[in-house]
């Protein structure tokens, strides 16, 4: 049945405003109620099932939830979906579509909103604590991630659905009257998120749903601890049963149901280059026989850079070369993973960006002096430390910093900086998702010449920064970097970008481009038909130029 909540009403959704970022400083409030929150936490052990058209269901296929740093304590078990459970979810989710589809856009924004409150109070220091854990994430890397870009997802997302329903036909010729309805797509939308970003993982299955699309979850396997608490957020803020369907699971178990699927309607994906484009290739097979050509919207991998000038401030370069490429251990697609400096300005800034190392430490996340943790799990750090092996071993590169890794009891890996003579190094080169940071370092005279060396160096596009005080120094990197960033930063780390301030994709190998927390990313989970209605339709059907002279 349709609501008539807001009938006889035109609603404005609240103007969001980005969520604060609590600083939980010693003998802050809220830095006692995440600690009570960690040690709840940090004491029990969970079972976790999928969620299928509202109901749990248990597989009996089970995985763990462990903790990165300190990977023999079980944090939960998890139910792993199958290929008929994927079914099951498929159904759920058509079949929750009939009524989600025809309910008036103001009722499903409520849920939304309300979930949004649900984070920043009740729930806040619960998602933060399990983020932290689960995903071996510092405090303020939970707080800027889990709480403040989740809550700033779900707040801009309603009201940037608002701004695309207010997008109508500008003329109307007299007698008639056009209008656009954005439907949703017909089917459902396969959501695949990350580990690294609960943020992320929260909006790709709900930025469809505000638009009145059903989804199947799959969260990573590393990472399912924060979704399914956002799952209970969700089914308290009033969303639906089966709307969003969570189906934890191996990729090929979830994914290739899901691809097959006649009614597959979208793929919301963030994770890497090789798995998205198997899942393009996979949808282009199977093209012939979907009902409707899929949306694919993807943000994949990065090999972002900080480009010196100069000029450059020498503190703020060193800063962000730090906060940059260490921050959550490097395991961000827009964290610094290699640099080009200047040779005049090499020897501050190597020394300063020593210095600053030896003061950072390293260990478990309860113990918040701490600024790197450990990586998500074994085959990361397995992946990682091949990298710095190889580089120990090449005579075109030394490690200046870092280089020791022990994955004993947690998987920690020192932050690494890596010197290489040649721009073309293997890690200038690959995507290394982990805490390396690769320099070269370039004659001043050639600082053109090398920013075109960064533009052809890597096949992807997803940040960069440049550092200059010189203006003119700025403008030419703005130019020759143009194509090899989608989100560009002026003399600040290529990573943090905000909801509503600046929205996030890159183009290449970095994904499609489609701009999460913005209107861009919402618009293609909308299928617009275009209504006339004729007032006065014609009664003849000679035309006057039918007339005799």
């Amino acid at each position: 049945m349709m609501s008539h909540l807001y009938n006889n009403a035109i609603v404005e959704v609240p103007r969001p405003e980005n969520e604060p970022v609590l600083s939980y400083a010693p003998g802050s409030a809220e830095r006692a109620k995440l600690k009570a929150a960690l040690d709840e936490i940090a004491g029990q052990k969970i079972e976790i099932p999928l969620i299928i058209g509202g109901r749990e269901v248990r597989t009996g296929n089970i995985a763990q939830v462990v903790m990165p740093h300190d990977h023999g304590h079980v944090l939960a078990e998890y139910h792993q979906a199958g290929p008929k459970e994927v079914e099951q979810a498929i159904e759920a989710a058509l079949e929750a579509q009939k009524v989600w589809r025809s309910l008036r856009w103001e009722d499903r924004a409520a849920i939304f909103l309300k979930a949004a409150d649900l984070l920043a109070g009740k729930y806040r220091y619960r998602m933060n604590a399990a983020s932290m854990l689960s995903t071996s994430k510092n405090v303020f890397q939970a707080e800027i991630d889990a709480a403040c870009e989740l809550i700033d997802f779900l707040r801009f997302n309603v009201y940037y659905a608002q701004q695309i329903y207010r997008e109508q036909p500008m003329y109307n010729a007299a007698g008639s009257w056009n209008l656009v309805q954005h439907r949703p797509l017909e089917g459902f939308v396969f959501a695949v998120t990350p580990f690294n970003f609960t943020a992320i993982a929260g909006n790709l299955p709900t930025s469809p749903a505000i638009m009145g699309n059903v989804a199947v979850w799959k969260p990573a396997s590393s990472c399912v601890y924060t979704p399914y608490l956002f799952m209970q957020i969700l089914k308290e803020a009033g969303l639906p049963d089966g709307v969003i369907n969570f189906v934890p699971g191996r990729g090929a178990a979830v994914g290739d149901v899901c691809l097959a699927h006649p009614d597959l309607a979208g793929v919301h994906f963030t994770g890497s280059t090789e798995v998205f484009q198997n899942m393009w290739r996979t949808i282009g097979e199977n093209i012939q026989r979907y009902k409707s050509y899929p949306r694919i919207v993807g943000e994949t991998g990065g090999k972002d850079f900080v480009f010196a000038h100069a000029s450059a401030d020498i503190p703020s370069l060193v800063t962000a070369l730090v906060r940059g490429a260490y921050e959550y251990q490097g395991q961000k697609c827009s964290a610094a993973s290699r640099a080009y400096i200047p040779e005049s300005i090499w020897p501050q800034v190597q020394q300063a960006l020593l210095d600053e190392l030896k003061q950072t430490r390293m260990g478990d996340v309860r113990d918040f002096r701490n600024l790197v943790n450990a990586v998500i799990d074994r085959k990361a750090f397995s992946d990682i430390t091949a990298y710095i092996d190889y580089a120990r071993e090449s005579a075109d590169a030394v490690i200046l910093a870092g280089g020791n890794y022990d994955d004993s009891k947690g998987y920690f890996i020192e932050p690494t900086v890596i010197l290489a003579s040649k721009p073309d190094f293997k890690t200038m080169v690959e995507e290394i998702f982990g805490p390396v940071l690769t320099i070269y370092v370039y004659p001043d005279a050639e600082y053109e010449q090398t920013l075109q060396l960064c533009d052809r160096t890597s096949p992807y596009a997803l940040t960069g920064a440049i550092f200059a005080q010189e203006r003119q120094a700025v403008s030419q990197a703005l130019a020759a970097l143009e194509n090899c960033a989608g989100n560009f930063y002026i003399n600040d780390k290529p990573t943090g970008a905000v909801v509503g301030q600046q929205p996030f994709g890159g183009g290449r190998a970095s994904g499609t481009n489609d701009k999460a927390g913005s209107p861009l990313n919402l618009v293609r989970w909308v299928s617009p038909r275009t209504i006339k209605e004729n007032f006065v339709p014609p009664t003849a059907v000679p035309y006057p130029f039918m007339d005799a002279e």
